[in-house]
C-alpha cells in the first residue's frame, strides 16, 4: 500500500510534466513547426479530422509549413481550417501545395508568449502539488486504518515532498528552455 501511494504519486507527477510539454509544443515560437498544427481540424466530408490525416505536413524552411493534400479539392477546407483555428497564421494556396508563413514575433508578443508559458507551468506546478496533497492523505488514512505506522506516514510524507521538489525544479526546467526559445531572435 505504501508503495502504491508513491507509485501513483510519481505517475502522475510525471503525466503532468509530460501534458506540459505537449501544451508548449502548440506555443508559436519564431521558428516552424508542425506541431502549431496538431489541434487543427478539417472538414473531411462533414467530418472534423486532423489536419495531419488529410495531407502531408512539412517544414521545408525555418519560417514555413507546407500541406500538401492528399486530395485536392481540400485546399480550400484546409485554408478555411488554419484561418479559422486563432493561431493567428495566413495560409496561401498555389492550387498544389498550402503554404504557411510564419512572421517574425515582435518583442511585445514574445513577452506575451512567454507570461503565457509561465502561466502553464504554473498550472503545472499546482497540479504537482496537487497531487502531493493526494498522496499524502492517502497515507494519513493508511496510517488511520492502521495499515502503516506513525513513522511510516511521516517518511511516505517526506518522500512525496522529495519527489514533489524534484518535479517542480524540473517543470521550471522546461519552462526556461521553451522561454529561451521564444526569445531567440
Amino acid at each position: 500500500m505504501y508503495n502504491d501511494v508513491i507509485k501513483k504519486s510519481r505517475n502522475n507527477m510525471e503525466k503532468a510534466i509530460e501534458a506540459l510539454k505537449k501544451d508548449l509544443t502548440r506555443v508559436r515560437t519564431g521558428r516552424a513547426s508542425t506541431a502549431l498544427l496538431d489541434e487543427v481540424r478539417v472538414d473531411y466530408y462533414g467530418t472534423p479530422t486532423p489536419l495531419s490525416q488529410v495531407g502531408t505536413l512539412a517544414v521545408p524552411e525555418p519560417r514555413l509549413i507546407t500541406i500538401q493534400p492528399w486530395e485536392k479539392n481540400l485546399l480550400p477546407a484546409i485554408e478555411k481550417a488554419i484561418l479559422k483555428s486563432d493561431l493567428g497564421l495566413n495560409p496561401s494556396s498555389d492550387g498544389v501545395l498550402v503554404r504557411i508563413v510564419i512572421p517574425p514575433l515582435t518583442e511585445e508578443r514574445r513577452k506575451e508568449m512567454v507570461k503565457a508559458v509561465r502561466k502553464m507551468g504554473e498550472e503545472t506546478k499546482v497540479a504537482i502539488r496537487n497531487n502531493r496533497r493526494d498522496a499524502n492523505d492517502g497515507f494519513k488514512k493508511l496510517q488511520k486504518d492502521k495499515e502503516i505506522s506513525e513513522d511510516e506516514q511521516k517518511r511516505g510524507e517526506k518522500e512525496v515532498q522529495d519527489l514533489t521538489d524534484q518535479f517542480v525544479k524540473k517543470v521550471d526546467e522546461v519552462v526556461v528552455v521553451k522561454e529561451k526559445e521564444i526569445m531567440e531572435i
